[in-house]
């Protein structure tokens, strides 16, 4: 009799089946799980491996130092593997002499539409009535001084139509009028704003946006505008799309332009040669190109730019953390995804930021096996166990999701991870064909930092995996299905009228973004989907007999990703279209998605 501790060091989490074997009687006795230390196969991992091992022999009863009471420690076969995303901006917007001022501000002052010139808050004393006019109010003047003195030009017959405020007082200086009048406020950069020139201050109710600043046409009626000058207003348009308040100021030499950002070309070298795309062609054109080189030897980026300079990065990382030479580092897999990149308006001055196309780009770099080998050494020496470098990780999973209850062979597994997304299929023979693919949970998160302008990366983390509700009272929150739900005790003040998201044991965690909670499901679920759905269709196309995906019966997801509260049905929904069963898997019918590959790793120990 002998104990087996199966140890699957992945991207994000090592994991850790200890059993008991005897002859093929086996004897599962504890599992453990901790985070990965450095990157996927190299020396750094030691470190969460006896995490996790120690975690599971204190589950079983020993010390979690008692490594001598294991006989042989299994590691996946695996060489390591980086998972980077990128992303690559098509467009930018650059504004000079000022002529826009896209802010947004949460709370601005008034409804409607001004019109007017726009002029110092200290020249309001010596206006006539005539032209109307829109003071621009620094800090140094407070909200009693600003209302004092509009509402004392108004009383003389002057046409006030708006007003730009650099302080945070449009709602605090509309409140002191006689009439209400449109008030951009929190423009850091008042002093920039051009004076004496026509304007344009439009705010919108609450839970509406701006339409007149946002169209282009509307944008051309108001300022009188040539077909040209129309074209060149549009970059402007798009900038305010979705913004509650706006203000456009016109310039003889204001000038608004798009500049192409080259973000560079991709070489795809496959069994037929090289192949070429162009990033800006889109997410759809270069997985079509992958597609159509597979099965992909290496890939380039052309050199000077923004992809180029990606690519290199990370072979440099890989070549750097195993000593591996750099000429044999190879990218065998990308996945790109069309998303939307918060770029900032060069020339604003309030720090306006447009939302440009971009596209998302993660990618595997394989290196030889050697690291893995020698990774194996170390944790040897380390506890003083012998160790073994045991199948290959696609393999293993599918043999640890055949424990699944209902599942037989043939069997096709998804294993949904950090860095990547692999498939295997299992014949009835036994044999199996498999694929790693890049992209999974990190790309996720990726995309939704972008498109959300999440700086936090454990924010983001957790918009991934917890769903949304808002609160709506002190006793009870809408979640995002539309359903209430109440609470005995009273919420916490700070989550009342805001979104937030729902953990475990129902704690609430406000999220700090001016976002609705329809626009967080929705990128949430767009970026689940386009990577997920995405690599579990293509890899399953890989693996499956005649690649025809519907020769498949029964796919088991496994994987950490596996575990999240939507991604599993996302996958259900898009597979029931090919008649295929398909669930996440319940490993030894208790340990769920998880520990596939540790489960497959000891009973591959027994034969």
């Amino acid at each position: 009799m002998s104990l087996v501790a199966g140890i699957d060091i992945g991207n994000a989490t090592t994991e850790v089946a200890l059993a008991r074997v005897e002859g093929k009687e086996i004897t599962f006795l504890s599992t453990g799980i901790s985070a990965t230390t450095g990157i996927k196969g190299t020396l750094q991992n030691l470190s969460g491996l006896r995490q996790s091992l120690g975690m599971a022999l204190e589950r079983a009863g020993f010390r979690r130092d008692q490594w001598g009471v294991v006989d042989v420690i299994r590691l996946n076969r695996a060489a390591p593997v980086i998972g980077d995303v990128a992303m690559e901006t098509v467009t930018e917007t650059v504004v000079t002499e000022s002529t826009m001022i896209g802010h947004n501000p949460s709370t601005p002052g008034g409804l409607g539409v001004g019109r007017g010139r726009t002029v110092p808050f200290e020249a309001l004393p010596s206006l006539r009535p005539g032209d109307p006019v829109i003071p621009v109010i620094p800090r140094s003047v407070d909200f009693t001084r600003a209302a004092g003195g509009i509402a004392e030009a108004l009383g003389r017959g002057v046409e006030v139509a708006g007003a730009i405020c650099q302080a945070d007082d449009g709602v605090l200086i509309v409140n002191r009028l006689p009439v209400g009048i449109p008030i951009v406020d929190e423009v850091s950069a008042v002093d920039r704003v051009p004076l004496d020139m026509k304007c344009c201050v439009e705010v919108a109710p609450p839970g509406r946006v701006v339409e007149l600043l946002s169209n282009p046409y509307d944008i051309a009626t108001l300022f009188d505008l040539s077909p040209e000058e129309t074209r060149q207003i549009v970059p402007v348009a798009r900038a305010l799309v979705g913004n509650r308040s706006a203000v456009v100021v016109r310039t003889p030499l204001g000038e608004v332009r798009e500049r192409r950002i080259p973000a560079g070309e991709l070489y795809i070298q496959g069994p037929g040669g090289k192949r070429t795309v162009n990033v800006e062609d889109g997410a759809e054109a270069i997985q079509t190109t992958v597609a159509a080189s597979a099965p992909v030897e290496n890939i380039f980026g052309q050199p000077g730019t923004h992809v180029g300079g990606m690519m290199e990065r990370v072979r440099r990382t890989m070549s750097d953390l195993t000593g591996i030479p750099l000429g044999e580092v190879s990218i065998r897999d990308l996945l790109a995804v069309d998303t939307l990149v918060p770029q900032k308006v060069v020339g604003g001055v309030a720090g306006e930021f447009s939302l440009e196309s971009g596209v998302a780009l993660a990618v595997m770099v394989k290196t030889e096996e050697l690291p893995m080998q020698r990774l194996a050494e170390a944790v040897s020496a380390d506890l003083g166990v012998p160790v073994e470098v045991g199948g290959v990780e696609a393999d293993m999973a599918i043999r640890g999701a055949l424990t699944t209850p209902g599942t037989k062979r043939p069997l096709a597994v998804l294993d949904l991870g950090a860095g990547s997304s692999d498939a295997s299929f299992m014949k009835e023979d036994g044999t199996v064909d498999l694929v790693h693919l890049a992209g999974a949970g990190n790309m996720v998160n990726t995309i939704l930092a972008s498109e959300l302008g999440i700086e936090d990366p454990d924010l983001a983390e957790s918009i991934k995996r917890y769903p949304l509700c808002k609160a709506e009272s002190a006793f009870h929150i809408r979640q995002e299905d539309g359903t209430v739900r109440f609470f005995d005790a009273p919420l916490d003040p700070q989550v009342f009228g805001r979104v937030a998201l729902l953990h475990e044991n129902d704690l609430l965690q406000p999220i700090p973004l001016p976002v609705t909670l329809e626009k967080v499901r929705a990128a949430r679920r767009k970026a689940k989907k386009e990577v997920f759905v995405t690599n579990a269709l293509r890899a399953l196309e890989q693996v499956a007999p005649a690649g025809n995906v519907r020769m498949l019966d029964h796919v088991v997801l496994v994987g950490g990703s596996a575990s999240d509260f939507e991604v599993p049905t996302l996958i259900t929904e898009a597979l029931s279209r090919y008649g295929i069963v398909a669930g996440r898997g319940n490993i030894r019918g208790k340990e769920g998605p998880r520990n596939a590959v540790a489960t497959g790793l000891v009973l591959s120990a027994a034969g």
